[in-house]
Formats: structure tokens, sequence, C-alpha cells
């Protein structure tokens, strides 16, 4: 009777011990999966994170900041330069400097062997009182330095507020000395497009970049050109801008047929077209390494139908469209979701578009009055 106790007993506690056994091994598999082998969500395991740090970490720090590092450090990730987020006021700053009117002090920036360096300086802009020239470095913005690949960041860091000030740090290569500049914030209406007759009766328009001022502005110079014998459109040191507005553009130049295609991730297409009427006089595009994104469209699209002749030097190379998702709390994520093609089915991301004419101007062109390229494209014209 006593064997059969104990016998019983011992059944019974086996059991107890293979159940305990079999949930410590579960809770240690739970734990390898969720802690070891790296199975946590984005989501879980920013909440470890996050309880780690409130409950251990000694020096005071703000939540919202690291919750708008993360997000930004999510969409940097994916290592592309034409994708970021940003925040309510980013997204506000963004937004108004794409209808060509905002707050800042009138200068245009692009990266060159990664410096900023200021590509125009608007007339009576506070950046023209300050006495910023047109190819100075921007190397700091309020004593924090900055290169190439904070462009997007500095950009918005100029802007601010109207009535605020901004620290500059300029350095100007050609005196070999840096200035330090406070500005005042500005309304800026953006002068996307300055027109002139030159020489022998020939039509210039310049497009810095193409914002949803810039449409009209250019139907408005190319209006009071239409009696030149031909037309130069530059688009050196354009950066680009809104697609649909580059297409209603071209749609007055180019003749019927394609002006260019995007294509997304899931091979959809959606085609850009011109109607038949379009520019029958001479026409020349000026271009250099920094004609990016919008204006290799329209100099793409012009190269392919033969509209025009192309000088200058090689594009930069953004065969690339972006598109804004604002986020359910009013911030919002740019990113890329399309490639777009030349008329003739021409990705130019990379690589950029090569001139008819290949021609670069003096090293020292910015202190000179020489500028080659645009003798060459007022000489082809004059040859038609």
């Amino acid at each position: 009777m006593q064997n059969k106790k104990t016998f019983l007993l011992g059944s019974i506690f086996g059991i107890i011990i293979t159940i305990l056994s079999i949930n410590i091994f579960s809770n240690l598999d739970y734990l390898y999966r969720k802690f070891i082998s790296g199975n946590f969500t984005i989501s879980q395991k920013v909440k470890e994170i996050e309880k780690r740090i409130d409950k251990h970490y000694v020096n005071e720090y703000s939540k919202d900041n690291m919750k708008e590092i993360i997000y930004k450090s999510m969409v940097l990730s994916l290592k592309d330069p034409y994708s970021y987020y940003l925040t309510k006021n980013e997204l506000k700053d963004f937004l108004e400097s794409t209808e060509g009117n905002y707050v800042g002090i009138g200068i245009t920036v692009s990266v060159i062997d990664n410096e900023i360096v200021v590509n125009k300086v608007f007339e009576n802009s506070p950046a023209e009182k300050s006495g910023i020239k047109t190819n100075d470095r921007i190397v700091k913005i309020n004593g924090e330095n900055v290169n190439g690949e904070k462009y997007q960041e500095t950009v918005l860091n100029i802007k601010g507020e109207e009535g605020t000030k901004v620290k500059l740090s300029i350095f100007r290569k050609n005196e070999n000395k840096t200035l330090d500049l406070e500005i005042l914030r500005e309304s800026i209406d953006v002068p996307t497009v300055e027109h002139k007759m030159l020489k022998d009766n020939i039509g210039y328009i310049a497009i810095t970049q193409f914002d949803r001022v810039t449409y009209d502005q250019f139907k408005l110079a190319f209006e009071e050109l239409k009696n030149a014998k031909g037309l130069i459109i530059d688009l050196r040191d354009n950066p680009g801008g809104l697609l649909t507005v580059v297409n209603k553009i071209a749609d007055l130049l180019l003749p019927e047929g394609n002006i260019t295609y995007i294509e997304t991730k899931d091979g959809e297409r959606e085609y850009y077209k011109s109607d038949a009427n379009h520019y029958g006089k001479p026409l020349v595009v000026l271009v250099n390494k920094n004609s990016a994104s919008a204006s290799e469209v329209l100099s793409g699209a012009i190269k392919d139908y033969k509209a025009g002749i192309l000088v200058g030097e090689q594009t930069f190379g953004k065969g690339v469209v972006q598109d804004l998702f604002q986020l359910s709390d009013g911030s919002a994520v740019k990113l890329t979701i399309a490639k777009y093609y030349t008329p003739n089915g021409i990705c130019i991301d990379g690589t950029g578009i090569t001139p008819d004419y290949i021609i670069y101007n003096p090293e020292k062109f910015e202190n000179s009055t020489e500028d080659v390229q645009l003798e060459r494209a007022i000489s082809l014209i004059n040859e038609n």
C-alpha cells in the first residue's frame, strides 16, 4: 500500500516537473525569439528601449525630439537622398516653397563636391542686402557645420518664420575668407523666370526652378519674345521642381506626342503628352551638371524630338519622381515612387543627358562676363 502511494506521489511530482519544464522551455523559447533572434516588431522594440531609458537614463531628454529622430531615421535608412520625413513645420515650409512664395533670405543653393553652394541671389532680397554672392559656400547654419549630406535640412533651416533671424557662416572661395552673417528672414516672392532680348533679335528665358508660379511666368516671357527669330532657354543650375509644371511648359515647345512617362514599382505607367501646337523657330537649351530632375524632363524631351539643340555640360542625372504623403498627425514623408523616361524610353537616373554640344565655361567664369556656352547658343541660332 505504501509503495502504491509512493508511486502515485512520484507520478504526480513527475507530471508537475514536466509541466514546469515545458513552461520554462516555452518561456525560454519566447525569450529567445523576442530578445535574441530579433523577431521584435519595430513598435515592440521602440517601446522596450523607451522603457529602459525612462527607468535608467540619468539626464533629461525630450521625448518629442526622440520621436522625430526615430521617424527621420526610418526614412533615412532607405539611403535615398530624395526621400525624407518632414515635421509639421517642415511640411509647411516645403509646401510654401513649391508655391513660389516663402519666408527665407532669397537664395537658391545646390550641392557641388559635397559643399552647399549659392546658385542665385534674388534682387533686393535679405541675402543680397547682407552681401551674399553667387558661388559662396554655406559652411555653418546657426553655428552648426553643414555639407551636401545635410542639403534638405540646410534648405529648411535657412527658411523660418518671418521676422526671425538666421546666422550663416559663408566661405568665399575666390577671396579665401569666411563671413559670419545674421540675416533677417522675409516673405519672398520667387522670380523663377527671367527673360530679355539679346543681340541679333534672339530671345532668352532663364528658369531657376519649376514651382507653381513658373508656368504663368514662363508663358508671359514666351509671349513677349514671340517676335524673336529664335529662343534660348537657360536651365543651368535648375534643380527641378513640379512635374506637372514642366510638362505644361514642354507642351508649348514640343510637337504632338509623349513628353515623358513615369513607371511605378508595379510597372504601371502614366503618360504626359503635348498637343500639335509647338514652337517652330530655332531653339537652344543651356544645361550644366546642376540641371536636374524636371530640367532633365524638358531638355530630354527637346533632344529626343530634335525640337532644339542642347549646349553645355552633362546634366545631373535625377530620373526619379517623388510624391508627398501627409500623415495623420500633420507631418509627412516624401518618397521616391517612380522612375521617369524620355519620349524615346530612356531613364537618365545616375547618368544624365549628354548635350549636342559639350562646352565648358572657364573655371573663373564666376568672376568673368565670358559666357562661352551662351555665346555658342547665340551663334547656333544665327546659323539656322
